[in-house]
């Protein structure tokens, strides 16, 4: 037997919807980086971009469990001496509530050439509606 192996030619992409609301944070964000590199297709090929689009809905009323509302910190830094500076869960949450889905899902993806253009497929909406009913998503039940 020969070992498959996946051209970029040969992928086909799906378009996934998954709502942020129907289970914690980490367990939405491990599926959306499986569907994102297309560990779940069984023509899964390591160094070939293979994934699927994936569309994120209310992403403001993203669940976290225990004390994450107010101990998780997010770090960013201007490339300044001194430039550091960091925000609680809760205010990401007010401000830009995609942010928390997108750096839970980059936390997940390998840190390898493939993950920027996972991340360009990724699609997060703070609200219920989204302007990808075009693409016609199939809806992924995450518990």
């Amino acid at each position: 037997m020969k070992t498959f192996i996946q051209k970029p030619a040969d992928v086909t992409r799906r378009w996934i919807l998954i709502d942020a609301t129907s289970a914690p944070l980490g367990r939405v964000a491990t599926e959306v980086a499986k569907y994102l590199i297309g560990k779940y297709k069984p023509t899964y090929t390591p160094h070939v971009d293979g994934g699927d689009y994936v569309i994120v809905i209310n992403a403001k009323d993203t669940v976290v469990t225990g004390e994450k509302e107010t101990d998780k910190i997010y770090y960013r830094h201007s490339g300044f001496p001194g430039g550091i500076k960091d925000a609680q869960l809760k205010e990401v949450r007010e401000k830009f509530p995609e942010r928390i889905i997108e750096n839970a899902v980059r936390g997940m993806l390998p840190k390898n050439k493939l993950s920027p253009e996972r991340m360009a497929r990724l699609r997060v909406f703070s609200g219920s509606e989204h302007t990808h009913e075009a693409q016609k998503p199939e809806k992924v039940e995450v518990r």
